[in-house]
């Protein structure tokens, strides 16, 4: 087990090297230097180019080495802390462990130095909106709770302001775990595995094997909750330390949350109990079930009430850019559902209305294959506007799916985004 006060003392004096000043980076800087260590401040971009983004360490003891050659910086630094977007077979990540410096990043340096509860949970899909569920269900029991990590929040921020009652609940990609060491949730999940990132891993071993290491530092007395209706994650249940939980939206699972009768209930040490219907569950659509199923067994596991978990399934509204509706115009709805950045995801979304929709879709090439969204693209998708480095591969998948017709759907690929919308909108 992680000896919180240990780590605060081994973080005094040690110097630093942050590389990268967005919004993790500079929350992780500040945190270092409460704890009496002192950053080395690098970035590509310039001190002037970085601008009022940097304000929060001007009055802080960092070293400031904006726009200069970070692999030049390593003989000065005891350790490298590098950002989620430098992969670990990078050459200064390389250099560095040649060099014997330790390299780690912010995810890491923070669950080290944070007060609270830590919980966890991971996967390709759903995990914004787990984590924001998750956090409600705290929050509905009277906990102050922290939602950061991968959400766009550093848990170095919350590690700031956190104390020991409260819960800090992190969305954690596999960028973060990379670097990980010590990390110990002690409710930890992962909600799903497909195929994302492979232009990072390369393979789905890789990517599954980064994913799993949110249970690496768990013991016994900890929970580790799992998808049974994802084989990637069921596999991971073996040799597992933690006591192992499961959510399934197909069938009843031996101990964890599953769906009887149209109702959520949760079997925990032999005894079941209900939590609600389905249909309470606010957030539409299967995946949000889903989504709704892993929270419910995080949040038990750690000790929440049934009742807590009912009111906030029955009331969490979602979180944006997730098949946010935007408005309706002229009879039809908008809905934004730009967190859909994988074919898996996207597939979520089309499946949530009855409906055939226009669909917008491209952008940037994660070198995913797009094969299994072109069947689903022709089920429920009357106009195809694509834009974007994918928009060719998307169309390929289409035209190449089973029962794809010429013309249905129709596909149209357009340049910027905002022809995309305009196009949409005047169909």
């Amino acid at each position: 087990m992680l000896d919180r006060t240990k780590a605060k003392e081994n973080w005094q004096g040690k110097r630093v090297l942050v590389l990268g000043m967005a919004r993790s980076g500079i929350a992780v800087a500040q945190l270092l230097c409460r704890f009496g260590a002192v950053p080395l401040l690098n970035d590509r971009k310039t001190e002037q180019e970085l601008g009022e983004a940097l304000a929060p360490l001007r009055e802080l003891p960092c070293e400031w080495h904006l726009g200069e050659d970070a692999e030049a910086l390593l003989p000065q630094c005891d350790v490298l802390l590098i950002s989620p977007g430098v992969p670990i077979d990078s050459p200064i990540v390389l250099k560095a462990r040649g060099m014997n410096i330790p390299v780690t990043g912010e995810l890491e340096v923070a669950s080290q130095l944070c007060e609270g509860t830590l919980v966890a949970l991971t996967g390709t899909n759903g995990k914004t909106t787990t984590v924001s569920l998750l956090g409600e269900i705290y929050r509905a029991m009277g906990k102050i709770a922290y939602v950061a990590g991968n959400i766009g929040y550093p848990l170095s921020a919350a590690a700031m302001l956190s104390k020991p009652e409260d819960m800090l609940v992190a969305e954690v990609s596999s960028f973060q775990l990379e670097t990980t060491d010590t990390f110990h949730p002690r409710v930890a999940a992962v909600l799903n595995i497909t195929e994302d990132h492979l232009n990072r891993h390369y393979t789905m071993e890789n990517y599954a094997a980064v994913k799993r290491r949110i249970f690496a530092r768990q013991n016994e007395t900890d929970t580790a909750v799992l998808n049974y209706d994802d084989p990637a994650c069921r596999a991971m249940a073996e040799g597992l330390r933690a006591r192992v939980a499961w959510f399934s939206r197909t069938q009843e699972v031996p101990q964890g949350a599953f769906v009887r009768e149209d109702k959520i209930t949760i079997r925990w040490d032999g005894a079941e109990k209900a939590v609600c219907r389905t249909d309470e569950v606010y957030i539409p659509g299967p995946h949000n079930l889903e989504n709704a199923l892993a929270a419910a067994m995080m949040a038990y596991a750690s000790g929440v009430p049934t009742a807590v978990i009912r009111h906030a399934l029955r009331t969490f509204k979602g979180v944006e850019h997730r098949i946010e509706l935007v408005r309706t115009y002229r009879g039809v709805r908008y809905y934004n559902d730009s967190i859909a950045s994988s074919p898996s995801r996207t597939t979520a979304g089309l499946r949530s209305f009855p409906e055939k929709v226009i669909l917008i879709a491209g952008g940037y090439d994660k070198h995913i294959p797009f094969d299994a969204l072109g069947g689903e693209i022709v089920e429920h998708v009357k106009l195809l506007v694509l834009c974007g480095a994918t928009a060719a591969k998307i169309r390929t998948a289409v035209e190449n799916a089973e029962g794809y017709q010429p013309g249905h759907p129709e596909i149209v690929e357009v340049t910027p985004f905002q022809k995309a919308v305009e196009t949409a909108r005047d169909r």
